[in-house]
């Protein structure tokens, strides 16, 4: 130790054999009374991208399953989540801690907004103010029994992530983005400094990723080609969902009605919360005979194989139902298929597995199960491969 050792080791920069020897530990226990099974954080690199928007929904979706489901909204300077579920209570305070404010559904929230006089109030803190703020939000707040609890942090790597990463007990982190040039820095960062806090990464959600015409039911994309895809495989992360620019859901949030509304983008990522992390995935190969076919339409049977962290642990084979326009990749989207494999496939049905986020791997060969132990193993790429022995697309496109 120096003999100038000031003993404040959360702001020295020494690197001296007393803090070898004594890590620093940053975790706060929580209330007495609170009992939080599971923490997520939901970040992202930039503003403006969806984060609370995705936060809010992640909680609509695990509170409809069933559990006890709880926000700890730690964007201070930009409070959102109240408006979002429409509530205008304030937090209650007793003796032994705050109580958050529930939701219509009984989602407990704890904001800033709650605590204010006015909602419009500005919160003109320092970084230091703000992040103890959020650490009060764990340890004062009296949250009970909750399931999983969604922390909805601010942009950025700066205060208020290191403080919720140093301080909470985070089991993972689900990263927001857009489809835009910069997502790949973006994303880079937060996975970094994930990696850092040695806080696993759950998946990777584009927001705004294209618009469809109420009119003609074609996809815009509107901030040009998506290379999202290819930002998650550089990471070696999952690219969950979607989600497009939707009017209806923008006017839920404005209007504090966001438990009303209904969609399913999200629902893979809550089942990835629901088997605790294990990585399980479902993989339907078109087939003839066990071998991978060259005309997915028109194939004999779906060969279906539940995998468990890349292993697979459960082989089904499902005979094709039949061939009709837009059928099959609905009916093996009923299923839970997260993969398909096939020789060949029109453009049709590619886009429509596409809108499900199922991935398409097309131009594969030789047996059923080979062709899926290598997609598990990262072996097998989509070639581009798309079917054109027949006049119309939707012969083997089921546009």
């Amino acid at each position: 130790m120096s003999e100038t050792c000031s003993q404040t080791c959360g702001t020295c920069d020494d690197d001296c054999d007393e803090r070898k020897e004594n890590p620093v530990d940053f975790s706060e226990k929580p209330h007495d009374l609170s009992n939080i099974k599971k923490v997520i954080g939901v970040v992202s690199g930039k503003g403006g991208v969806g984060k609370s928007l995705v936060t809010s929904l992640m909680a609509v979706t695990m509170n409809r399953r069933g559990y006890k489901v709880a926000i700890l909204d730690a964007d201070i300077t930009g409070p959102s989540i109240p408006k979002a579920f429409g509530i205008h209570s304030k937090a209650i305070p007793s003796e032994l801690g705050l109580f958050p404010s529930p939701s219509k559904t009984g989602i407990d929230v704890m904001s800033i907004n709650l605590l204010l006089k006015n909602e419009t109030d500005p919160v003109i803190w320092r970084g230091p103010i703000i992040a103890n703020t959020v650490k009060q939000f764990w340890t004062d707040v009296i949250w009970g029994d909750v399931d999983y609890m969604f922390v909805d942090m601010p942009p950025g790597t700066g205060d208020v992530p290191l403080t919720v990463f140093q301080s909470l007990p985070v089991d993972g982190i689900i990263i927001v983005t857009s489809p835009q040039e910069l997502v790949s820095m973006i994303v880079s960062k937060a996975v970094n400094m994930a990696a850092a806090m040695n806080i696993p990464v759950i998946g990777l959600i584009e927001n705004m990723s294209y618009f469809e015409c109420p009119d003609c039911g074609k996809k815009h994309q509107l901030f040009g080609d998506s290379h999202i895809e290819e930002v998650a495989k550089m990471h070696g992360i999952d690219l969950i969902a979607k989600m497009p620019i939707e009017s209806s859901l923008a006017g839920a949030c404005d209007k504090g009605m966001i438990e009303l509304f209904d969609g399913t983008w999200l629902d893979k990522i809550a089942d990835n919360l629901e088997t605790n992390g294990e990585k399980k995935m479902k993989i339907a190969v078109a087939s003839d005979n066990g071998m991978v076919t060259g005309h997915f339409g028109h194939c004999e049977s779906f060969m279906i194989y539940d995998t468990v962290d890349n292993q697979i642990v459960k082989r089904e084979v499902v005979a094709n139902p039949g061939h009709k326009p837009g059928f099959l990749p609905n009916y093996l989207n009923d299923m839970g298929v997260n993969v398909i494999i096939s020789g060949g496939m029109g453009g049709g049905a590619v886009d429509i597995f596409n809108e499900k986020n199922i991935e398409v791997i097309v131009g594969a060969t030789g047996k059923a199960e080979d062709s899926a132990n290598s997609y598990l193993k990262g072996m097998l790429q989509s070639t581009g491969s798309v079917c054109h022995e027949h006049q119309h697309s939707d012969e083997c496109g089921e546009h």
